[in-house]
């Protein structure tokens, strides 16, 4: 069974604490074991998430940080972290799990969806929320989510009533689901069964915004 293994935090703990060239140099070997063994667990993660979803893509993310507009010049990230992509234009939305000591997470959704999407998704959300707010009430969304997350308008976007029933979903303009992980559940052995049991439940989500985003407002397919 593959896990994290509690040498991994140690070693990023010990980053954080030496986040600097020299350091990072002296301990390569040691980045590049637990940057291997990291590295599996997310290749072994992607397989399983292939038995209910199709997926055409998985990256993982180098250590390096980008600092040419960060005020934090720190020049490696604390935590390991990778995505895995669903195939086809028909499929949207994208799969997310964050590996740090100061704090892990798996999360999903739409971050920064372009202006057509979001008009799009928000016009749907002014004809009828029932489905969604189905989806995002469902005790397996919940009891994995809690609900849906992302930041909003403090007031209804042009052209839309700022006293309709539903504002409060018309107002976002992210649509993300998270499960946040202690350092305890991301070292269990079981740790890889939960994430794939949250990317399982992000399933219906994802389906649904698909759906939207694949067609214009009579559900008629916008693709080729």
């Amino acid at each position: 069974m593959i896990t994290i293994d509690k040498s991994t935090f140690i070693f990023l703990k010990n980053l954080k604490e030496n986040n600097n060239r020299d350091w990072f140099t002296e301990n390569k070997p040691q980045f590049q074991i637990e940057q291997k063994k990291t590295k599996e667990f997310y290749k072994t993660l992607m397989e399983r998430l292939k038995l209910h979803d199709a997926i055409d893509a998985f990256k993982f993310f180098r250590i390096y940080r980008d600092v040419r507009f960060s005020k934090d010049k720190t020049p490696y990230k604390i935590h390991f972290s990778g995505s895995f992509s669903r195939a086809t234009n028909r499929l949207r939305g994208g799969y997310y799990l964050h590996i740090s000591p100061e704090g892990s997470f798996v999360a999903g959704g739409f971050w920064q969806p372009n202006k057509e999407d979001l008009l799009r998704i928000r016009k749907e959300f002014e004809m009828d929320t029932s489905e969604i707010r189905a989806i995002i009430s469902d005790k397996t969304f919940v009891k994995h989510f809690e609900k849906l997350q992302g930041e909003s308008l403090k007031t209804a976007p042009r052209g839309f009533d700022k006293e309709h029933q539903d504002i409060d979903l018309i107002r976002m303009k992210q649509f993300i689901v998270v499960r946040n992980f202690s350092e305890k559940e991301v070292l269990a052995p079981n740790f890889m069964d939960e994430v794939n049991a949250s990317f399982k439940a992000m399933r219906p989500y994802f389906d649904y915004m698909s759906e939207i985003l694949t067609t214009d407002l009579n559900g008629v397919s916008i693709l080729d």
